[in-house]
């Protein structure tokens, strides 16, 4: 891959950065290090790896869903900057 001023540029335009020329440079000498490095391990033979689609071996334990009454009304408005008897009042989000 050939990493040149107008791909910088082009990236820093998709990543709403700018870079001064100086910059620009320091910026193809890192693309570059890093393309090398991932070229670098399209060489390692992964023939007989399997693909890692989880990234450990535990199970996710779920609980079953179970409605409890935690929080009375009472105590859940108890400290509400507003309320209206047995609502939380908020400020109008839309308009009619």
């Amino acid at each position: 891959m050939k990493i040149d001023n107008k791909l910088i540029q082009d990236i820093a335009t998709l990543a709403k950065l700018k870079f001064d020329e100086k910059s620009a440079k320091e910026m193809i000498s890192d693309m570059e290090k890093i393309i090398g490095f991932v070229d670098k391990l399209s060489e390692v033979d992964t023939s007989g790896v399997d693909p890692l689609i989880y990234l450990s071996e535990e199970e996710n334990m779920l609980r079953e869903d179970e409605i409890k009454n935690e929080v009375s009304q009472k105590d859940a408005l108890q400290n509400a900057p507003e309320k209206d008897s047995d609502y939380f009042k908020i400020p109008t989000v839309l308009k009619k």
